[in-house]
């Protein structure tokens, strides 16, 4: 069993920055990829950005460039700082473990998850 609390979130204008934080508890999640999501009202949970055991990331087109996922081992905690942000990426940002080496980019390969966090960007 693996517990996330998201933390971070909150109101920013547009082109502000936000870091977004993930701890996790209940099991050492240094050997699994995580990944963070975002689901806006009325849409799906789609992915952002997924780190692997060994520190490589991924992320969606639209936001390379301005967000960037890592994880801190001794913290037992995984970050994603978000750059430059726009009004459309206004949206609940959840992030996961996956119990593989690596991250993916479907919800369903992902068994635990976090609360959430919301993220707002205003113009």
């Amino acid at each position: 069993q693996v517990q996330l609390m998201e933390s971070g979130g909150g109101l920013v204008q547009t082109g502000g920055s936000l870091r977004l934080s993930c701890a996790a508890s209940g099991r050492i999640v240094s050997n699994y990829g995580m990944g963070w999501f975002r689901q806006a009202p009325g849409k799906g949970r789609e992915f952002v950005a997924g780190i692997s055991r060994s520190g490589g990331s991924i992320c969606i087109d639209s936001v390379r460039g301005r967000f960037t996922i890592s994880r801190d081992n001794a913290k037992n905690t995984v970050y994603l700082q978000m750059n430059s942000l726009k009004p459309e990426e206004t949206a609940v940002y959840y992030c996961a473990v996956s119990e593989g080496s690596y991250y993916s980019t479907r919800t369903e390969d992902y068994d635990f998850w976090g609360q959430g966090t919301q993220v707002t960007v205003s113009s």
